[in-house]
């Protein structure tokens, strides 16, 4: 009789032969799944997201290095010599025209006012002094009691008078300016900056000692620097048709983003500068919260010129910077994807502006270039129109249909598992569980 270990032992080998048959069959499965998913047995051509090129008319914008600098700038000096005694603004802040900001020691310059006073009563005294000599010598004269020549001389002596008084009130206005001096006021109103002198320096009017500077930002200037040469490239293929001053300019900062306010141009230069080769563009732009500070470093885009017919293309279409230039992958009439040299202009919103290289009506692809790169060079594809993504919204069309073979995959993939799971309580089962492996 035989011994329970050898019937173990049967049983054991008895599921491993029915595991291994049923691994057979289900691999015999899957290839006939695979070569039933295509006619012939092979793969469907992937589908990519293309667009097909019109002529449009184009505006040709530049991206131009600017710096930002105030409207308006006044650099507050000293007018006079004194001893800094107060500060009378916060720095930084705010200050309206006529205000206060420095107090430099105005005792000399009163006295100096002083000085002038007593000088002008001393002029005003001797004027009194010769009108009335004047005024007692004419009936003497026609009485001739006096000679003429003595009349001649109180005459001389009271217009002396006269003189001497205007000479003592411009010398007194004079003492009553550098006064006021004394008191330093700002000259417009803007922003303020740091103090450049404190209390108890000594300040100069030789040396016009610099004691603040205001800058008006509620609007700024955008001075704009461009080579000549590519204006002159930029007109010469809009057909020399350029856009005059007034148009808008975008302003991006530091960190990609762009201002929510535009500018606009007030005037090209018609100048270039020979050390440089460059001519020099102003733009103006609102700056209400001071997001634009002068001196800053921005960049502007405008438009320079118009093209009569140009092609746009979305930027993630275009290779820039390969060995044979800007590339874009171009579906031809037997679907078979090629590369193409164009040459791009400037860049609209988010397409380039490509002015040779491209026909229209050609299909340019946009989708899909991972897909070309599990397939050897010139295999067809399925090209499909393609829509651009926007934030929160499904997929565009061009990526829903590529979905379909991964879900048909996936529903034979789970069949095939179903279908390979040995049924409870069979004796593959029981060696399944004995071993705990789990079949993916």
């Amino acid at each position: 009789m035989p011994s329970a270990h050898s019937s173990t032992m049967h049983l054991t080998r008895i599921a491993a032969c029915t595991l291994m048959a049923l691994a057979l069959l289900s691999a015999c499965g899957k290839k006939d799944d695979a070569g039933a998913g295509a006619p012939g047995g092979k793969m469907p051509a992937p589908q990519v997201g293309v667009i097909t090129t019109k002529f449009q008319q184009v505006a040709l914008e530049t991206e131009l290095p600017a710096r930002v600098e105030a409207i308006r700038v006044a650099e507050v000096r000293a007018r006079v010599n004194g001893v800094v005694l107060k500060r009378l603004f916060t720095e930084g802040s705010m200050v309206k025209q006529g205000q206060s900001l420095f107090q430099i020691d105005p005792e000399p310059y009163q006295a100096q006012v002083n000085s002038a006073q007593a000088a002008l009563g001393r002029a005003q005294a001797n004027l009194t002094a010769a009108s009335a000599t004047v005024e007692r010598y004419k009936p003497l004269l026609e009485a001739s009691a006096v000679s003429k020549q003595e009349y001649t001389n109180a005459v001389a002596a009271a217009k002396q008078g006269e003189a001497d008084v205007s000479a003592a009130k411009a010398q007194l206005r004079i003492a009553q300016i550098n006064y006021s001096y004394a008191n330093v006021y700002a000259p417009i109103s803007g922003r303020i900056g740091r103090a450049l002198v404190t209390e108890g320096a000594l300040v100069s009017a030789q040396e016009a000692t610099q004691m603040a500077l205001i800058q008006q930002t509620d609007n700024v200037y955008l001075n704009i620097t461009q080579s000549a040469a590519d204006l002159q490239r930029l007109r010469k293929s809009a057909g020399n048709r350029g856009i005059d001053s007034a148009i808008p300019v975008s302003v991006i900062l530091d960190d990609g983003s762009e201002l929510g306010r535009k500018g606009k141009l007030l005037f090209s230069d018609v100048t270039v500068d020979p050390s440089s080769g460059q001519i020099t563009l102003r733009a103006q732009v609102a700056n209400p919260d001071s997001a634009l500070l002068p001196g800053q470093y921005v960049r502007v885009r405008l438009a320079q010129a118009e093209l009569p017919s140009g092609i746009l293309v979305p930027q993630q279409a275009v290779t820039r910077g390969g060995q044979a230039g800007d590339t874009v992958m171009v579906v031809g009439a037997d679907n078979k994807p090629a590369s193409r040299t164009v040459k791009i202009a400037s860049q609209e919103g988010s397409n380039w502006v490509v002015t040779d290289g491209l026909k229209e009506g050609e299909k340019v692809m946009v989708d899909g270039f991972q897909k070309l790169q599990m397939l050897p060079p010139g295999t067809p594809v399925q090209p499909v129109a393609w829509t651009p993504q926007t934030s929160g919204s499904a997929p565009a069309a061009a990526g829903a249909p590529a979905a379909a073979p991964n879900a048909s995959g996936a529903n034979a993939a789970a069949a095939s598992r179903t279908a390979d799971t040995p049924k409870a309580g069979s004796p593959a089962a029981g060696a399944a569980a004995g071993t705990g492996n789990t079949r993916q």
